[in-house]
């Protein structure tokens, strides 16, 4: 039920002039439109800013214009030049001077009576358009701008540059965002006025008027008010609707989960060490949060290898001590049977059954599983998705944790949602997010943090090395595999592409078969599961030495006695990536290594991430870096997997307006839940502008 002030900006582009079916298909693809794929609206047109400007007041006269410089020029015309009859391959030139020099202007396939009409000879005209040198000569080729002098009033002074796709003109998109602008109904403000006054903020239309009329190069920057108003705007709408997930899915009020400790401490005897400060602090709120009336939301953030598995395991205990169920939700298979593998035997000794849900248990050992979960002699499930499909059912289901929760968006953890009674919900990441993101993708949630390594853990020593030097690694490789140890070695693709030039896994174990024989094996993601399991049982076992792999075995997978991995083209992963990939090793109580092979020459953003990695083992401080270095798009992976993917905001810029955004969506809806204050109604067109219409929908469903 969108409110009809909205509707000009909900209409398709084509009701704008001069905007057909093939050119709106042009410009979804610049439109930084919402990824369900219903084209672009209106609204999106308004949306889609300027990244740069071209300042049509420098004025250098032709033989000071520097070559590739946009300028604009006052000359007078002095002759024309067509192409011999006939031979439309030439092109058409004119000449004119001014006080500097002279330039000569070309245009191919130019129409001889257009030009003589709009460049007569004798006149003063105005041109403007990209400055060029041949042999020491000025010229330029189809000017942007041609205007007689005294009627360059049209000339656009500074010029907004949009993205651009292929047969899609400036001038075209320009005039379709121009004519939207005109669309803009008048707009309650939806702000706080004590923000717009610490900010300096315009009103909304203001903002959007000076962004694409700009005066001054400084109005398209990101750091102006303009923008910075318009990247609030989005930031509330963000905060407003995580924080109304939230409020709905604790007003599905959850129960105490209260115990005597008993379970848990029997388990805590079987643990063969002592919980580090960090795990300590993280399961007392985790047992706070369990206690309370209202439902438990919670990322549980720990670097590689910083004992996640554990705490969770210890809060799965406590539910056991109040009657409930737990599940355990995992992003691959691997993964998930991994984690059954530590928590079975760790679970049994407190007398507690733990089995294990994926897409590949069938017939009868799968209707054992569902019995078991749905006659509660299951206390602890583990899995994939197949947890929460139809057709499984739970005794009791009270506590539901979610394993790096960067692949699941805010609807997968509301179906999660709807199978217990509103279970606490617990989700663990070994991605070190930094504090600005877990605000914009996790700005409903509580946050625990575990910042040690556990006991007797040790540094890994990371070098990085140029392709090639190949054959000294290899024989390095030789030497460790004769030593007993055992090596990953991870390479970008699974099959040889012929697009991108890289080593494929492949290709890597075909050559290191005649080295390493028997004692090397491979796994990768096409694998299937079966092939998988037995690859990782026998490098586990020791059967083989040295394993070749995707990135199948980023997040997770646990061989504590693996003391080497080597990355192939580590100039191709992201800093987040690699470091995930470096925790394989390091688990036991061996010195490990990282060698990182990258291809010479390096960009410079390649050489700041090896470099990062060489210096540093911090999960969190290389999230930060990351961040530096790619922008928030990618770093929580896809853009569709419910992650922050911003029209307007630029998290490198407007990091420091989320907080405020949180803090101001926190107390506008503590104020008025519902929405009905005069802010309030102004704030749902907010939502709806932005396209948080599920937020709007939590509201009617109260």
């Amino acid at each position: 039920m969108r409110p009809s002030l909205l509707d000009p900006l909900f209409a398709p582009i084509t009701s704008l002039d001069g905007v057909g079916e093939r050119t709106a298909r042009l410009i979804d693809n610049v439109v930084p439109a919402d990824v369900t794929g219903r084209g672009a609206r209106i609204g999106d047109l308004v949306f889609t800013l300027p990244h740069s400007v071209i300042d049509r007041r420098n004025r250098p006269g032709i033989a000071l214009s520097p070559e590739g410089a946009i300028v604009t020029l006052e000359v007078r015309v002095d002759r024309h030049q067509p192409p011999p009859r006939g031979n439309r391959s030439v092109p058409y030139r004119v000449f004119a001077h001014d006080d500097t020099g002279e330039i000569g202007l070309t245009f191919f396939r130019g129409h001889r009576e257009w030009l003589e009409k709009q460049l007569p000879v004798g006149e003063q005209v105005v041109i403007s358009g990209r400055m060029e040198w041949f042999n020491g000569r000025p010229t330029m080729v189809h000017p942007d701008h041609i205007a007689v002098l005294g009627k360059d009033e049209d000339l656009p002074l500074v010029e907004p540059v949009y993205p651009l796709t292929a047969g899609l003109s400036g001038r075209t998109l320009r005039k379709a965002i121009l004519q939207a602008l005109t669309r803009l109904p008048p707009l309650p403000e939806w702000q706080d006025a004590s923000v717009m006054k610490t900010h300096t903020f315009p009103a909304f239309a203001d903002a959007l008027g000076r962004i694409h009329n700009p005066a001054d190069p400084i109005d398209v920057s990101p750091e102006n008010a303009a923008w910075r108003r318009l990247a609030y705007d989005e930031l509330l709408a963000g905060q407003v609707s995580l924080a109304l997930v939230r409020a709905r899915t604790r007003r599905l009020s959850g129960r105490p989960l209260e115990g005597d400790g008993a379970l848990e401490q029997a388990i805590r005897d079987a643990l063969p060490y002592s919980l580090t400060t960090s795990q300590q602090m993280a399961l007392a709120e985790i047992h706070a949060d369990m206690e309370k009336p209202e439902r438990m939301l919670r990322l549980l953030q720990g670097d590689v290898g910083s004992g996640k598995t554990v705490v969770a395991l210890l809060a799965m205990a406590r539910a056991a001590e109040a009657g409930a169920q737990s599940a355990l939700m995992a992003p691959t298979e691997i993964l998930a049977r991994q984690h059954h593998a530590t928590i079975a035997p760790l679970a049994a000794k407190a007398g507690l059954k733990a089995a294990v849900l994926t897409g590949r248990e069938k017939g009868r050992e799968r209707a054992e599983v569902l019995e078991g979960l749905a006659d509660g002699s299951i206390h602890i499930v583990v899995g994939t998705h197949a947890l929460f499909q139809e057709g499984v059912e739970y005794h009791d289901l009270g506590l539901a944790i979610v394993d790096e929760q960067h692949r699941f968006g805010v609807h997968q953890r509301l179906a999660i949602t709807a199978k217990g009674t509103a279970p606490d919900m617990l989700v663990m990441t070994a991605t070190p997010i930094p504090r600005t993101l877990v605000l914009t993708a996790f700005g409903d949630m509580d946050v625990s943090r575990l910042t040690e390594k556990p006991a007797g853990r040790r540094p890994i020593n990371t070098v990085t090395l140029p392709l090639d030097r190949l054959e000294d690694l290899v024989g390095r490789m030789q030497a460790a595999v004769a030593e007993g140890q055992k090596i990953y070695w991870i390479c970008p693709l699974v099959e040889e592409s012929d697009e991108i030039k890289l080593t494929s896994a492949e290709d890597r174990y075909a050559s290191l078969k005649p080295v390493f024989g028997e004692r090397v094996g491979l796994v990768h993601g096409r694998m299937k599961g079966a092939e998988k399991d037995e690859a990782m049982r026998s490098f586990k076992a020791g059967e083989t030495r040295v394993l070749v792999a995707t990135t199948v075995i980023e997040v997770g997978v646990d061989v504590p006695d693996a003391t080497i991995i080597v990355i192939e083209h580590a100039e191709r992963f992201g800093l987040a990536q690699l470091h995930q990939l470096r925790g394989r090793v390091g688990r036991g109580d061996k010195p490990s290594t990282c060698v990182l092979l990258y291809k010479a020459p390096l960009g410079e953003t390649a050489h700041k991430r090896l470099s990062v990695m060489r210096e540093t083992e911090d999960g969190f401080l290389i999230s930060e870096e990351d961040l530096k270095l790619r922008g928030e798009g990618d770093l929580l992976g896809t853009k569709q997997s419910g992650t922050p993917g911003f029209q307007v905001a630029r998290i490198e810029f407007h990091a420091d307006l989320l907080e405020v955004a949180r803090d101001d969506a926190r107390l506008l809806l503590s104020r008025d839940p519902e929405l009905v204050s005069e802010r309030g109604e102004a704030v749902r067109l907010l939502l709806y502008l932005f396209g948080r219409d599920e937020a709007v929908r939590l509201l009617r469903a109260g």
